[in-house]
């Protein structure tokens, strides 16, 4: 919705400053004019009293064990969260929210049963238990294959991802003033006529128990921002956008991005956007950026690795994948420069949460090396599947309403031996994309078409002026296959998502693509229009 009236950054400031920020976190406090219609507040009910959740747990697994389940586990989640919006020169949204339950899985006789409640009450627990023990005896009926857990060791252990600035302890008015300032300074340029501005956090405290003895604790923070300005000019908008990519962090992650320093540039840059020629249609040696190879890599790679998806689990909603079992260890995905490695080990990724919702523990492995496919991501349920003997870690759920399922892991294109000036010195005729922009792929992951958030012709090896409205397309192993280079560690850079869609009921999947550079050969550039 519109807010009407909004203050500028001074009088909201102001506000905030003089116990407006009361309305936020608890409704308590007289809404002041200027913040009538917008976008309502949700789930804001507090922190919940997690003194007693190692015994909610267990509670819960002796109910699963007592009628003769073969597993069971339980997740109690505490998620607060905090969004703030600006928008030419105003701050256009300020939302905050505590949102806490709990899910239990019961394994019947190789049927799953799951149930989910929000009352912490012993007697709630119970019952929620009971029903996921009544569903999963219900759906034994009707199993053809029962489900095998892979073997996991037992985990007792408490994860913190790091952080040195706890985000929810900055003053609302320092966010805010950011983003005011950042938007006020990129409609400084000429032909600027809208500007947007965001701050993302969230932090989930999870207690996780099993029937089998793991008991694990989490604090997982994370963190992201950007702003972004639209130009006007030659009946043409055209957008430029910068990305404080989602990462396990704290405020200082923010901060270490120096925004306001950028927006002079990202201006400019919207401004020779609107101005900029479109590409004849034809073949070109593309440069991609990490920023741009991170959708790349998540659309082309990380969803058709998903295990459950080549098992053809997702077929009537997500999609399968080309990348189907009898491929594993022989396929040529990829020319011999690609490498690309599933970490969930990394400090700062967004699956790096130590373990899994399976109670897994993070693991590192490679998907595709040398140019040929090697791994899935899978979770216990589907491991076994492929003759592997433990569960590579990727099952997650978005939170405790949700059931676990196959994700994808941080997965990272790994560095080679170019820069990138090497890299463009190799192209004679070509573009440089940098950023993400619109992408359409097939269910299977195979036919696609991709975009960006900016691009520059190349020329005899050089960069030269800005284009608009590049579209790319291609079959996704002839895509990797064209891959003649790779630019080295020193322009590695990481980009994580947290709006990656899968499941029914839909879930929201979090994760980080890493990326160096890389260079593509005579790749179809098509006319968006045609």
């Amino acid at each position: 919705m519109t807010m009407q009236n909004k203050p500028n950054r001074r009088e909201f400031i102001h506000l905030a400053g003089g116990g407006a920020t009361a309305l936020y976190v608890g409704g308590c406090a007289v809404s002041p004019s200027w913040y009538q219609g917008t976008e309502s507040m949700h789930n804001i009910n507090g922190p919940v009293d997690k003194h007693n959740w190692a015994e909610l747990a267990q509670l819960a697994l002796a109910k699963i064990k007592s009628a003769g389940c073969s597993y069971g586990d339980i997740r109690l989640i505490e998620t607060q969260g905090q969004s703030i919006r600006a928008q030419d020169k105003r701050i256009a949204s300020v939302r905050e929210s505590f949102d806490s339950g709990y899910g239990i899985r019961a394994l019947y006789q190789g049927a799953w049963g799951f149930a989910a409640g929000a009352g912490f009450a012993k007697a709630d627990v119970e019952r929620t238990a009971a029903l996921a023990v009544e569903v999963a005896r219900a759906s034994h009926t009707l199993m053809k294959v029962p489900v095998k857990l892979a073997d996991e060791p037992i985990h007792v252990d408490k994860v913190v991802t790091p952080r040195k600035v706890d985000p929810f302890e900055v003053p609302l008015e320092e966010k805010c003033d950011l983003l005011v300032r950042l938007c006020e300074k990129v409609h400084e340029q000429e032909s600027v006529i809208r500007s947007n501005g965001r701050l993302w956090t969230q932090r989930d405290v999870k207690h996780f128990a099993s029937t089998e003895g793991s008991v694990i604790d989490f604090d997982l923070l994370a963190i992201g921002g950007g702003f972004g300005a639209t130009a006007k000019g030659n009946d043409d908008f055209q957008s430029r956008e910068f990305l404080v990519p989602y990462s396990r962090a704290g405020f200082e992650h923010i901060l270490s991005y120096d925004m306001l320093a950028q927006a002079d540039r990202i201006a400019h840059e919207a401004v020779e956007k609107v101005h900029a020629n479109k590409p004849t249609p034809g073949k070109y040696d593309l440069v991609l950026d990490p920023a741009h190879l991170a959708l790349t890599i998540h659309e082309s790679c990380g969803h058709p690795s998903e295990l459950d998806r080549a098992l053809g689990y997702e077929a009537n909603y997500a999609g399968t994948s080309f990348l189907t079992p009898d491929k594993l260890g022989q396929f040529r995905y990829g020319s011999e420069h690609v490498n690309l490695v599933a970490d969930n080990t990394h400090a700062g990724h967004l699956a790096s949460t130590g373990y899994d919702d399976d109670g897994v523990a993070g693991q590192r492995w490679p998907i595709v090396e040398d140019g040929v496919f090697r791994g899935y991501c899978t979770s216990r349920e589907v491991a076994s599947a492929i003759g592997e003997s433990r569960s590579r870690g990727s099952c997650r759920a978005d939170g405790w309403r949700s059931v676990p399922i196959v994700r994808i892991s941080n997965v990272g294109l790994q560095p080679g031996d170019e820069t990138l000036g090497s890299l463009l010195e190799g192209v004679k005729d070509g573009i440089y994309i940098e950023g993400r922009g619109s992408f359409s792929i097939d269910q299977r992951r195979y036919n696609f078409q991709f975009g960006g958030d900016a691009f520059w012709e190349i020329k005899n090896g050089k960069r030269g002026a800005m284009l608009k409205n590049v579209i790319y397309n291609g079959i996704t192993p002839e895509f990797w296959g064209s891959c003649d280079g790779v630019a080295n560690r020193d322009h590695w850079r990481e980009y994580g998502f947290i709006t990656c869609g899968k499941g029914q009921p839909g879930q929201s999947g979090w994760m980080t693509h890493a990326a160096s550079p890389a260079r593509f050969r005579q790749i179809n550039v098509i006319d968006p229009k045609a």
